[in-house]
């Protein structure tokens, strides 16, 4: 049958679906609008293989039961992928019993399975009533969708428009249905329902508002005038009514169990021919099953169903799964209305399952009716104190009651948003806290501090949101509070000569409080100036570490560490790292004790040390993405960028950059999205990306970038030599004045000078910008990167390449000389105020270089 009205719509659809690569889209409208047909339609004449799924309400409450409908067809491929994979697949979806993965490592596990299943025939995967999927189903589909470029794979989501989910601020496209125009309208009317009067046509036309499903089947039910009545009621209530109460109880049944899905038990209906003849059911062509025809059958079949009639349902669907711990206990649970422990007891086995699955939420859910079932008082207390444990694990802090106890009461507002932040990492409390307050009357200092914060957590957020919530208040102030937003904020776009107003700053700032020392400090670091305050900022984090402001001094060692990451003091920033890390622990700041962590990844990740990089980044991401901190979600991606690029494992390197933001465009308020710019034109050049590479490079161009800071200056001017086809001015990218603050992204862009200078046979030429390459790795200790050098070396024809030995720098010939010397690590490190660990790394790199074993013969080596 025609899809009457639609041309634009199913236009889109094609058009996504023959774009080269992959990618995703949610289609939004109300409930029986068409957006079942047109997923229908789509993917019947795509020419991929096509994987569905469809949310319900009765299994949103089960952990990855969506997902598990997803990819079962896929699953016998597991077995192709690396034993980690698998192990991540059999956890979840209860055949092992590892510790349940992040989002992050589950995340990258499904689009491998997706990419080896694509390797033949694309892939389209299809999600209808996408609102009813489970929550952590729901996080892991959203995360795929965001990084299908570059996969044969294409995912469509459809989501009814008045149903709040994750998909909603997931940051995908969408393409939203309206209701039919009155002319479509009036021919789908005269399609399916010819022998309608002109009065009766008129009424229907007046009551279906355009609404496809109600078009087709109000002229079906026993009246068309629905009154109030939900629209499920409406139109399909009366055909329910008239159903006997056997067909009646075996649909209700059916649509309380969800899906079938094969390797599943499920309720399966029979003698139910009188339902499919007035049109409630029908048959699957594919497997024979009966189905509902609409998802809002099942919800008329609900609202129709008394509470004694939904309770038997779910009595005898426990025991239908009597051997599923988790859909026994709801179930179980679903049928029971006074207390009773064997219940309760059921389900706090369901909810152990639950989390050993990952399924945190669920289990919260189950251990609390386990609590209202507890015959007693001591069972309720225990049961929800285990509740209140795992749901602190998983992040989900209510501090509902909180905001009410501080309603119009600033100061305590500050102390509270505070907590929340630093120490459990809850931005959505903190920010809605603040919001409130600044509602109100307030001082002007009060308002400033209490916006400052708000910045501040809208930054850890990265979500635009909470960003446009704290920018209306922004935009009634003036001075400081303009900086922290250009700064923080969306800095592709508001960062242009936000550098100088910083130094203004800081010139009029002296020693300055800590607190205004450690803002203007993150603000000189995300416009990358931070190197000329850095003697200001390392006094006054040295001053406050100990006994003064200490959550200042937290945030300024950070500060000192990513200064020192960027100056390619990477063992000093280690040693920060280390002293950050046991202030914030000492204290149980988690936010900062986090960041310390991520830092460190990054470095591991450079270095070579994947594993230490891959910890730290499955660290931020199990902590960090369940509470809405996209900072720290976004470093531990920047991380997996990065261990990718050192690896060579640029595909890996690819997925992460670009799922970081898409090639040609900056992702708003993302700061990451700025700070990895050159990992992804990297990424894109060595996976043979060069037109995204390219686009990227010219975005950066066009938004004014290099108007934001020296380093991106240079780093555009040398994206735009590495993407030029015929070997771009990559001399003019070195001379940059700034390119020397930045030895690591200069050593990088050496390496890939070299290689073009290589490719073009001008091989002595490339052998002096590689050797400068491969000695900047060496004294950053970057051993894979040194190593990719001095291979290119060997190929541009360097006979020493593999036996030069890199000259020490100046800190390590000093350490040298005083170890000649006979003084001990410990004494060097006072001399030198380093750590005894320090003096140690600086050492263990100072003896292959002058090729000796020994402190013994370090001084015949030094003369």
């Amino acid at each position: 049958m025609e899809i009457l009205g639609r041309a634009d719509e199913l236009a889109s659809l094609a058009g996504v679906l023959t774009r080269p690569g992959g990618g995703a889209l949610v289609v939004r409208g109300d409930a029986g609008v068409g957006k079942s047909v047109l997923l229908a339609a789509a993917a019947g004449g795509s020419g991929h293989r096509v994987l569905r799924a469809v949310g319900t309400e009765a299994e949103s409450g089960l952990a990855y039961a969506g997902l598990h409908q997803l990819l079962y067809p896929l699953l016998p491929h597991a077995s192709s992928l690396d034993p980690e994979t698998r192990t991540t697949f059999d956890t979840i979806f209860g055949r092992g019993d590892a510790e349940p993965p992040s989002v992050l490592a589950l995340g990258v596990a499904v689009l491998d399975l997706l990419a080896l299943a694509a390797g033949t025939t694309p892939l389209l995967l299809v999600i209808d009533d996408a609102h009813w999927l489970d929550p952590q189903s729901a996080e892991v589909c959203t995360f795929i969708a965001r990084r299908l470029a570059g996969h044969a794979v294409h995912l469509l989501a459809a989501v009814r428009s008045e149903v709040a989910s994750g998909w909603d601020a997931a940051g995908l496209p969408s393409l939203p249905i309206s209701p039919l125009a009155a002319v479509p309208a009036a021919e789908l009317l005269a399609v399916t329902a010819p022998g309608l009067t002109d009065a009766a046509r008129g009424e229907i036309l007046r009551e279906a508002q355009g609404n496809p499903l109600a078009l087709v089947e109000l002229p079906r039910a026993a009246t068309a005038g629905g009154g109030e009545a939900p629209l499920p009621s409406r139109l399909f209530g009366a055909r329910i009514a008239a159903l006997s109460p056997a067909v009646r109880a075996s649909l209700l049944r059916a649509a309380l169990d969800g899906l079938a899905v094969a390797g599943r038990t499920r309720y399966q209906p029979s003698g139910v021919e009188q339902a499919i003849d007035c049109g409630l059911l029908t048959i699957d062509p594919a497997t024979g099953d009966v189905a509902f025809r609409h998802p809002l059958v099942r919800s008329a079949l609900l609202r129709a169903a008394t509470p004694n009639e939904r309770r038997a349902a779910h009595r005898d669907l426990a025991h239908l799964h009597e051997h599923d711990a988790e859909r026994y206990a709801t179930h179980l649970a679903a049928a029971t209305v006074d207390p009773d422990d064997a219940v309760a007891e059921a389900l706090e086995e369901a909810a152990h399952s639950a989390s050993g699955r990952g399924g945190a939420a669920s289990a919260v859910a189950m251990l609390t009716r386990a609590a209202e079932l507890s015959e007693t008082a001591a069972g309720r207390s225990q049961r929800l104190g285990e509740a209140a444990f795992v749901a602190a694990q998983a992040a989900l802090l209510d501090q509902a009651q909180q905001l009410q106890e501080t309603a119009g009461r600033p100061a305590a507002a500050l102390t509270l948003a505070y907590a929340a932040l630093y120490r459990d990492g809850d931005v959505r409390s903190a920010h809605r806290l603040l919001a409130t307050a600044l509602a109100g009357d307030l001082d002007p200092d009060t308002r400033a501090r209490l916006l400052n914060l708000l910045q501040a957590i809208s930054m850890f957020s990265q979500n635009e949101a909470l960003w446009t919530v704290a920018e209306s208040f922004v935009r009634d102030t003036d001075g400081i509070s303009l900086l922290y937003r250009d700064a923080w904020g969306d800095v592709a776009r508001t960062g242009p000569g936000v550098a100088a107003r910083v130094r203004d700053e800081f010139g009029r700032l002296g020693d300055g409080q800590p607190w205004d020392v450690m803002r203007l400090g993150v603000a000189a670091f995300f416009t990358d100036c931070l190197a000329e305050h850095r003697n200001l900022v390392r006094r006054v984090a040295a001053r406050e570490e100990h006994g003064g402001a200490v959550t200042n001094a937290m945030t300024l060692l950070q500060l000192v560490m990513l200064d020192q990451i960027t100056a390619g003091e990477w063992d000093e920033a280690l040693e920060t790292g280390r002293r950050g890390l046991e202030l914030t622990i000492e204290h149980e700041y988690a936010l900062f004790e986090h960041q310390f962590y991520g830092y460190a990844g990054l470095v591991h990740a450079w270095r070579g040390d994947l594993a230490a990089a891959r910890r730290a980044a499955d660290r931020l991401d199990r902590w960090a993405r369940p509470r809405g901190v996209g900072y720290l979600t976004e470093l531990a991606e920047a991380i997996g960028a990065a261990a990718g690029l050192t690896s060579g494992d640029y595909e890996a390197a690819y997925a992460y950059a670009s799922g970081l933001t898409s090639p040609g465009t900056f992702t708003a308020y993302s700061q990451q999205s700025v700070r990895t710019f050159l990992d992804l034109i990297e990424a894109a050049v060595h996976t043979g990306r060069l037109p995204q590479a390219h686009a990227h490079a010219v975005a950066a161009r066009d938004l004014g970038l290099p108007a934001v800071s020296g380093r991106l200056s240079f780093l555009v001017a040398a994206a735009q030599a590495m993407t030029d086809e015929q070997g771009g001015d990559f001399a003019a990218a070195v001379a940059h004045p700034a390119a020397a603050e930045f030895p690591f992204e200069l050593a990088r862009v050496r390496l890939a000078h070299g290689m073009s200078l290589r490719r073009q046979r001008d091989r002595a030429a490339a052998r002096v910008v590689l050797t400068e390459a491969a000695d900047a790795f060496d004294r950053l200790g970057a051993a894979p990167w040194a190593a990719r050098a001095r291979a290119e070396l060997r190929a541009a024809g360097s006979a020493a390449a593999s036996g030069a030995a890199p000259a020490l720098t100046a800190q390590e010939r000093e350490i040298a000389e005083l170890a000649a010397s006979g003084l001990s690590n410990k004494e060097i490190g006072a001399k030198m105020f380093l750590s005894p660990r320090t003096v140690g790394a600086h050492l263990y790199r100072v003896f292959p270089k002058l090729g000796v074993s020994s402190r013994a013969s370090l001084r015949d080596a030094l003369s």
